[in-house]
């Protein structure tokens, strides 16, 4: 046992155990105080990120490059971070992985966990640059760009460890195998090799750089295999930052950095698709649109093993509940974190035309649709609360797709705003918009809208409500829904429609937990049961197909 293996054993043996215990853990706190990081860590963090601008990012070990690139924009700026990123052709990348794999691959699973945990320690030291680095990057606001893509995302990093190392680990290295055969018995020993696909890569999203990045990133280094990280060319710096971090660790191991490299566009080279098509790449982890998700899927045929998260047409059902006022507090807020650009952001209102029933009486249809949109408006409105609930929008077309909604011809309930910033007067910001969808017009919410946009959708009755959003799971996709019901009778139908539609359900939030939280350690993030995605972080199969069982036998002597 390494004294880095020594070292991060006993935090090792922790995470495996949260695993199976799936209630609360974290070993990376997600409160920013000094208290926790330092009464210097805010202050030196903003400093580390503002003097990357305009700079080339020189911390990558990755050799001499073949130019610069970078193509980053401030959403609260509208204006280019200016930061370059060396630029390697990708043969240059797979090659220098395929150089790197016996060194990585021959670790032991615990060596290889340990380094990984503490290439995480490194990270926790920069959380604060990382904070600065996505807000400005993907328009979350800071709590939640320090949140999501610090503390959040280092305990996805750790799961992902701790799942492939217990997996790596759960047989015997060897043992001897003895057969009674009456008079005499056979005995032969016999020994297990996990053995790491090959070359992986992760393909990045735009919105949420680290925390979609690295459970596919460490789930295929703890496993042996070589990393080609490739961010979305709007939202690198974060996860750069990572990156930079591993490579430290690696080279301060004798290992070489290529075990896990930074992969940029070229400003006149896009190199997703033939880093994906190369015949060398083993693993492709993908976030992102359905459109270029079902490619990459599509390059399953080719033998690839592919993980894919897409987008989804999340639901909430309103059958009933104590306090409808609670309930419409809860949901704004859910629609209106990060102006709805999350996988898990809630999209469609089923809400049964006869209303809804609280404590025992029925409030209207429109009377629910109000509340709702008296909520959205009431946080979207508040100076002190809505920059940093709603942060700003990260890709101009989102913004335009709210624009072209106000011209379907909808029932407009609540009309989409600007969300003044005080501190950022040129954040690109947009409120959520609310419209009245009748059931009938499927073809009108059968499709994700991403971005800050709610429909409220008359159905007969819940029931209805319930085979919809079921329907919609099974045939587009869902990554999350949520229900408001006080009877148990309607909720175990939920439970029952939804699970075989493969899609986790919130049931009667309203108080600090929204639908669209996921916890590591203890939520499945995606089932991978249906189209929104192939593969959930992180259960056993995310790690399990990244290498194979093999075994040997020879004779045993004595």
């Amino acid at each position: 046992m390494t004294a880095t293996t020594q070292k991060h054993q006993a935090t090792l043996e922790q995470a495996v155990q949260a695993l199976h215990g799936r209630t609360f853990f974290a070993h990376y706190p997600e409160n920013p105080s000094p208290e926790v990081y330092g009464a210097e860590a805010d202050a030196q963090g903003r400093e580390a990120f503002l003097g990357r601008r305009g700079q080339q990012f020189a911390e990558l070990q990755q050799g001499q490059p073949e130019g610069w690139a970078g193509q980053e924009d401030s959403p609260y700026e509208q204006a280019a971070l200016g930061i370059k990123y060396p630029y390697y052709a990708p043969e240059t990348l797979v090659r220098n992985a395929q150089q790197s794999f016996d060194a990585w691959r021959k670790l032991k699973p615990a060596d290889r966990a340990a380094l990984l945990i503490e290439s995480l320690e490194g990270m926790k030291q920069r959380f604060f640059e990382i904070g600065y680095a996505t807000m400005h990057t993907t328009g979350q606001a800071f709590m939640m760009s320090f949140q999501a893509s610090g503390p959040h995302a280092a305990d996805r990093a750790l799961e992902a460890v701790a799942a492939g190392y217990e997996e790596q680990t759960r047989f015997p290295e060897e043992t001897r195998w003895d057969k009674p055969m009456g008079k005499y018995t056979i005995s032969l020993n016999k020994s297990w090799r996990p053995v790491p696909k090959g070359v992986a890569l992760v393909i990045g999203c735009s919105t949420f750089p680290t925390w979609n990045t690295v459970p596919g990133m460490y789930a295929s280094l703890v496993t042996g295999n070589p990393v080609i990280i490739k961010p979305h060319p709007k939202a690198v710096l974060p996860i750069a930052i990572v990156v930079a971090e591993v490579q430290k660790v690696l080279v301060a191991a004798g290992l070489p950095a290529a075990i896990c490299q930074l992969a940029v566009d070229a400003d006149d080279r896009l190199i997703t698709k033939e880093l994906a098509e190369n015949p060398a790449v083993k693993l492709i982890d993908y976030t992102g649109g359905t459109e270029f998700g079902n490619y990459i899927e599509s390059l399953q045929s080719q033998g690839k093993i592919v993980f894919t998260e897409k987008t989804g047409v999340n639901s909430v059902i309103l059958d009933s509940c104590d306090d409808l006022d609670k309930v419409a507090q809860n949901l704004a807020f859910s629609v209106s974190l990060y102006s709805g650009q999350m996988c898990t952001a809630p999209q469609n209102f089923f809400i049964p035309e006869q209303g809804v029933k609280v404590a025992g009486t029925l409030v209207p249809f429109d009377e629910v649709v109000q509340k709702l949109a008296g909520a959205v408006q009431g946080l979207a409105t508040n100076p002190k609360a809505a920059p940093h609930v709603l942060g700003a929008i990260q890709n101009p077309a989102t913004h335009e797709r709210v624009e072209q909604m106000a011209q379907r011809g909808h029932r407009n309930v609540l009309a989409h705003g600007k969300v003044e910033n005080p501190m950022f007067q040129n954040a690109r910001t947009c409120s959520p918009a609310l419209y009245e969808v009748d059931a009938t017009q499927k073809e009108h919410f059968s499709q994700e809208l991403f971005g800050p946009i709610m429909l409220a959708i008359k159905t007969k009755d819940s029931h209805e409500s319930v085979r919809l959003a079921a329907e919609l799971a099974r045939e587009h996709g869902a990554i999350s829904c949520a229900a408001y019901t006080t009877d148990a009778e309607l909720k175990e139908d939920i439970m029952d429609q939804m699970s075989l539609a493969g899609t986790a359900v919130s049931f009667n939030l309203t108080g600090g937990i929204y639908v669209n939280q996921n916890a590591a350690f203890s939520d499945f993030h995606v089932t991978g049961g249906n189209p929104a995605g192939n593969a959930s972080f992180t259960n056993p199969e995310f790690v399990l197909k990244r290498f194979t069982w093999v075994g040997f036998r020879e004779p045993a002597v004595g």
